[in-house]
């Protein structure tokens, strides 16, 4: 037992993949919310290629179900904000 006193707890690092911060050209590693809202307009999500719009939404934490006009449909509702 202590002597009562703090004690320094480290953590272990994470496995170092090999892939930088997110795992490299993966759309994330786990759940990490992001520090920025995405700041997409409505043409861009218009024009946004499936593949981004997966790794936004999982970068996001939310579900990327369904056939791209779905996911677009779902991402630009939870991303723009109306007027």
């Amino acid at each position: 037992m202590s002597g009562g006193g703090m004690e320094s707890m480290s953590r272990p690092a994470p496995p170092d993949d090999g892939g930088g911060v997110n795992g490299g050209d993966r759309c994330g590693y786990g759940f990490h919310m992001p520090l920025h809202y995405p700041r997409y307009t409505r043409a861009e999500y218009e024009a946004m290629p499936e593949w981004k719009i997966d790794c936004l939404l999982t970068q996001y934490g939310l579900p990327s179900n369904g056939d791209v006009y779905q996911k677009r449909k779902f991402a630009m509702g939870a991303f723009l904000w109306t007027y």
